[in-house]
């Protein structure tokens, strides 16, 4: 019989008593005393009391039923805070704003103390995040893995316009929503080499020897799925180092060389992504991903013994690992040095129930972002990984041989290794090798990553090769993040959206209703004026809400082309400064971006769209026509502040670039209409909203592969045929928006005159133009504008993260949801 446990949810009174109860003897203080800190812990730790319960019901339940469960590996998860959702999922927010009523607090008071959890860098990692969401609320059995940083993508702010960076202390109070579990810690083996030992019928056999260790200790974030009791575990992984050794070192004098020895191996999880362009750099990262997967596997191989026994062959019919990126491609070594050297399973069984158990996600198109890494490297840390790379690579290359025998550069692009220069592994070949399936994130980039980045490979095994767009969870980026319009959905189709994201499709009938169209407008023009008030707060700058909110809000890449937009502005001010009666609609733009600290061209760009900033904002021959702003220090938090105000959306990456995105679903979702090239996901979202609904600009991807490949694109010649473009860069060059300094950004000129412009700002230029044009036009039109952007909410059901899951569960996994149930 099923195991049940009594969930009730508790009266305001009694989530008052809780939340008191957890102010004094969790945070040991009373509440006359209590700091605002305080207030947020007591408030996570009565939460978490719900969570907790029912985590410990989905656990009993997995127990008993024993399901195929999956298991995501990621090196980041863009959690964001956790406290409003948190309540939003267990149906706590009314109660709880009631019970603080009750003794003269605000709720969202509380909630803005939250300190945004510092677990990863985009859109890789806040896929993973919405990915749990969706798992637990569609009651699929689902671990997440990955590791507690304990500092997280750096706090940005800028010195005069330049990016700084300043390290993120995100658990300096604490993190009331993990529960350590040193029960489970993990042992890691590092170092050492492999020695030959043989066997009563002379045969050798490999042994990992001489081996250092220290440990991995699990902490569990806790995910509740929404109007489900089902709760999916984030497990995050801290480096400890062995006690004993230390105590050894230190025993014998060196406290010194004690500590530090102590220190070098608690780095393992001290920063999020270590900059990789030193060597000490790529040690520790390749180090993190190691430790990740072994940790992981662990814990994986762990929990079926304890449900299944030593009956390895049902592995894959009770295990998934779905590899997030080439970061845990690792999994695919790790997972057969288990079940050869520890479960005793033969090469062809392990390779099988191996190959089975695992799948791969591809996020990028660009071949420099390919992971790869020396083997003399991998030699030093994991030799016995080395040495199973190297036969599983001896083994598909034979493999690869007899279906290709004309061999030559097709099975050097196909191994594993490459010996172009020092000997390298590439990872995303190992995780291709080792998946039963890979999965691009769009169609197109599907496409592109079946034609060009793995077209060997998708030859020779093209069922292996699936396209799942990506999604976003609604329950985060419309129900939490923008609750005057999800008030107005709900108005008219009922509350089910929020699971049931294609029930938008009935918003379409409404989309020339008069009605419905003011409550958007008067929505819209609230959420703008939240967002003004916030961006002068943080970087001074006011923004009219009646302007129309440009708003482009993602990592800074070359490729995804916040210098096109800067342009764009540039443009704009110049042309209302030579023609005042120009008829250009009143617009303010807004960035949100982090650089890698170690991205100079990103960092540059960065400088220049401040520079620009302050120009145009204290030019009053501007005034009440552009304004922009770059409110510092992006993040989910702020994220969630500026994609419920936007009017345009920013979607402009050089075509075949992007593999998806998903801002672009966000903003769409929130009633924005997008400005985007035909890249990404941006190809579904025109089929999904209509080609008037959508501003479509710019050269195709096979227009820029066949530029780039013949190098038929030349800046020059369009420099010199378009005076407005030129006239662009030139004020670039001379240094207009960095105070007359023309060898700031000298860079910026050079990568775009004399480099080639390989992301096609200049080729792009006129008709992104032209797209904002159309876009002004359209917005003159209040009501017509206000339709189609009813008609992008309506169109986004498929972009949920609840559809793309259920396709990996159908499509990959091979998941069944369990519903867990409690008494009532």
């Amino acid at each position: 019989m099923q195991p049940t446990v009594r969930v009730t949810q508790p009266t305001p009174e009694e989530f008052r008593d809780r939340f008191l109860h957890y102010l004094r003897y969790s945070c040991g203080i009373e509440m006359q005393f209590a700091r605002a800190a305080d207030h947020l812990e007591a408030l996570a730790l009565a939460v978490r009391e719900s969570i907790i319960d029912r985590t410990i019901l989905t656990r009993a339940t997995y127990d008993e039923v024993r399901p195929k469960v999956v298991n995501y590996l990621s090196l980041e998860y863009l959690l964001g805070r956790l406290m409003r959702n948190n309540l939003i999922a267990t149906g706590l927010l009314d109660t709880a704003r009631e019970a603080m009523q009750l003794i003269g607090l605000n709720l969202d008071t509380i909630i803005d103390e939250e300190h945004d959890a510092g677990l990863g860098t985009g859109g890789l990692g806040r896929l993973a995040a919405c990915f749990l969401d969706s798992l637990a609320t569609l009651d699929y059995p689902a671990y997440g893995y990955g590791l507690r940083y304990d500092y997280g993508m750096f706090r940005q702010h800028f010195e005069d316009g330049w990016q700084v960076e300043h390290a993120d202390d995100w658990l300096a109070e604490g993190n009331a929503w993990e529960v350590e579990r040193p029960d489970l810690a993990v042992r890691v083996m590092i170092g050492g080499h492999i020695d030959w030992d043989r066997d009563e019928f002379g045969g050798h056999h490999p042994r990992w020897a001489d081996w250092r260790t220290f440990y991995g200790v699990p902490y569990d974030m806790l995910v509740a799925g929404y109007d489900t009791l089902t709760v999916s575990t984030l497990r995050l992984w801290t480096a400890v180092a062995p006690a004993e050794f230390d105590f050894q070192i230190f025993s014998e004098g060196d406290y010194v060389k004690a500590v530090a020895e102590r220190d070098r191996i608690e780095s393992i999880t001290r920063v999020l992504y270590p900059a990789d362009n030193i060597e000490a750099g790529r040690g520790l990262r390749l180090l993190q991903e190691y430790f990740l997967v072994a940790c992981s596997v662990r814990d994986v191989v762990e929990r079926f013994r304890h449900r299944h026994g030593e009956a390895w062959e049902m592995f894959p019919d009770k295990v998934a690992f779905q590899l997030n990126d080439t970061h845990p491609a690792l999994t695919i070594a790790e997972l057969m040095r288990f079940l050869i050297d520890e479960a005793g399973v033969k090469w062809a069984a392990a390779w099988e129930l191996t190959r089975a158990s695992c799948s791969y996600t591809n996020h990028t198109l660009l071949p420099e972002a390919l992971e790869t890494w020396p083997v003399a490297l991998m030699e030093s840390m994991i030799p016995r990984h080395v040495q199973i790379i190297y036969e599983i690579n001896r083994r598909f290359m034979e493999s690869a041989r007899s279906q290709f025998p004309e061999g030559g550069n097709r099975l050097r692009r196909m191994s594993i290794l490459s010996e172009d220069g020092d000997k390298r592994f590439r990872m995303a070949n190992l995780a291709m090798v080792g998946s039963h399936k890979v999965n691009g994130v769009a169609k197109l980039h599907t496409e592109l990553l079946r034609t060009r980045v793995a077209s060997d490979f998708a030859e020779m095994w093209p069922e292996r090769f699936i396209p799942i767009t990506n999604g976003i969870t609604p329950r985060r980026w419309l129900l939490s993040c923008n609750p005057r319009l999800a008030d107005a959905i709900t108005l008219r189709i009922g509350a089910g959206w929020a699971t049931e994201l294609d029930r938008l499709r009935e918003l379409e009938r409404f989309a020339d209703d008069p009605k419905l169209q003011d409550e958007l407008i008067a929505i819209k023009r609230a959420n703008k004026s939240d967002l003004s008030a916030l961006v002068e707060q943080l970087c001074d700058v006011r923004l009219d809400p009646d302007s129309i909110f440009d708003v482009q809000v993602k990592r800074l890449h070359e490729y995804k082309r916040q210098l096109l937009n800067i342009m764009h502005v540039i443009w704009r001010y110049q042309r209302i400064k030579e023609d005042p009666d120009s008829e250009l609609q009143p617009c303010c733009f807004v960035f949100g971006a982090k650089a890698a600290p170690a991205y100079h061209m990103a960092k540059l760009i960065i400088r220049l769209i401040n520079g620009v900033a302050e120009v145009v904002n204290a030019d009053p021959d501007v005034a009440g026509r552009i304004r922009v702003a770059f409110p510092p220090d992006y993040r989910v938090t702020l994220a969630e502040k500026i994609i419920p105000a936007a009017d345009i959306s920013e979607q402009i990456s050089t075509a075949g670039m992007e593999a998806s995105g998903t801002g672009n679903m966000k903003l769409a979702l929130n009633g924005a209409l997008t400005i985007g090239t035909l890249d990404g996901a941006n190809i579904e979202i025109r089929e999904a909203v209509g080609h008037d609904n959508i501003f479509v600009f710019g050269l195709t991807a096979d227009q820029v592969e066949e530029r780039l490949a013949t190098g038929s694109h030349n800046p020059w010649k369009l420099y010199s045929a378009d005076p407005e473009l030129a006239a662009v860069i030139d004020a670039i060059r001379d240094g207009v928006f960095t105070g007359g300094d023309a060898t700031l950004l000298r860079g910026i000129w050079s990568a775009l005159m004399e480099h080639g412009d390989r992301y096609m700002h200049l080729a792009d230029f006129r008709s992104y133009i032209e797209a904002h044009h159309q876009a002004e036009e359209l917005y003159a039109d209040r009501r017509a504008w206000t339709a189609a952007a009813i008609r992008n909410i309506a169109a986004m059901g498929y972009f949920s993260s609840d559809r793309a899951i259920r396709e990996y569960s159908e499509r990959i996994w091979g998941l069944t949801p369990v519903r867990v149930k409690a008494e009532e």
